[in-house]
């Protein structure tokens, strides 16, 4: 595969990702703010700019973290190259140069949510935001259920799986990192369990938390869940191991971008999570820049013109 398509397919992967991920972060947090007794809703809606890591440019545009302001940030304000608008342009722009390496029906989809988010009334949108964040993040399953009923396993399917399932890693921790410090310095209390229930929604992970966990909230069974689940799909293990089964998958084992995510996953396959400290400050942000590094692992390797020892499935297009 040149390389060229191997990188259309993994930003494809990650763009739909992180739309998705904006998309539901602003639902939860909307709805979460609505009945919360808050003394500073502000600190709650830059928590969101924080997360996306531009509230250098947020506040070039925006003098206050309102609900407004941040949700024409996050979903399609011209200066934020990861708002939701951006992001799936940017998928469906990557999609359209590789037609050949994915199903008609996937491209029906991704077409399909282009459309929704390019062609909606702003104005309607922040009215009544709930009906547009809850399309967004049903057009994001759909494209990626399409994908695992309709392509076939193969490189083009590994380097999708990758670029989702890493993006979604960078997610989860990028979350924690922002939250872990409220939660900190939060006692026991309403807000807290607030906080808490909104974290895991923010995840998709509320239901499973409560079946598997408990009914109890607390903060460090929260985090952990979160960070070393492996049965959570979005928790970072559960992502990381995805990531590590798609590279071997593509290039066999051995491979720099390989060693690079495996180190994290094996740190993290021996870490336990007791209570929240300083340790675990310093967890968050060797895991974040562990998956920075993995990242540009996977560009040099795979995106470049180096020689990366050809896969199972290279080798059989070979034979």
């Amino acid at each position: 595969m040149l390389s060229r398509v191997a990188e259309s397919l993994y930003w494809t992967g990650r763009s739909i990702e992180r739309a998705e991920d904006t998309s539901r972060l602003l639902h939860v947090n909307f709805h979460g703010l609505l009945d919360a007794d808050l003394r500073d809703r502000g600190r709650a809606w830059r928590d969101l700019i924080l997360f996306l890591g531009r509230d250098d440019v947020f506040r070039e545009h925006f003098s206050e973290y309102t609900a407004p302001a941040v949700t024409e940030f996050m979903l399609w304000h011209p200066a934020n190259p990861d708002a939701v608008t951006a992001c799936v342009a940017r998928a469906r722009e990557n999609a359209r140069g590789v037609r050949e390496q994915i199903s008609s029906e996937m491209w029906e989809h991704l077409n399909r949510l282009h459309l929704l988010v390019s062609r909606t009334r702003r104005s309607a949108v922040l009215a009544s935001p709930h009906d547009f964040f809850t399309r967004v993040r049903e057009g994001s399953h759909a494209f990626q259920g399409v994908m695992k009923a309709t392509l076939p396993r193969g490189e083009a399917y590994e380097f999708l799986e990758l670029g989702a399932h890493l993006e979604r890693a960078d997610s989860t921790a990028r979350l924690l990192s922002v939250k872990v410090a409220g939660l900190m310095a939060a006692e026991p209390a309403a807000a807290t369990h607030e906080w808490l229930s909104n974290l895991l929604k923010s995840c998709g992970a509320y239901e499973a938390f409560r079946k598997q966990e408990s009914d109890e909230l607390r903060a460090a069974r929260v985090v952990a869940f979160l960070l070393l689940e492996r049965r959570l799909p979005r928790a970072v293990c559960f992502c990381l191991e995805l990531c590590l089964s798609a590279i071997r998958a593509i290039s066999g084992d051995g491979a720099r971008p390989e060693r690079a995510i495996g180190r994290v996953f094996a740190e993290l396959s021996f870490t336990e999570v007791r209570e929240l400290d300083d340790t675990t400050v310093f967890l968050l942000g060797r895991v974040m820049r562990s998956l920075s590094d993995a990242a540009d692992e996977i560009a040099g390797g795979y995106f470049t013109t180096r020689s990366i020892p050809p896969g199972p499935y290279a080798q059989q297009q070979q034979q």
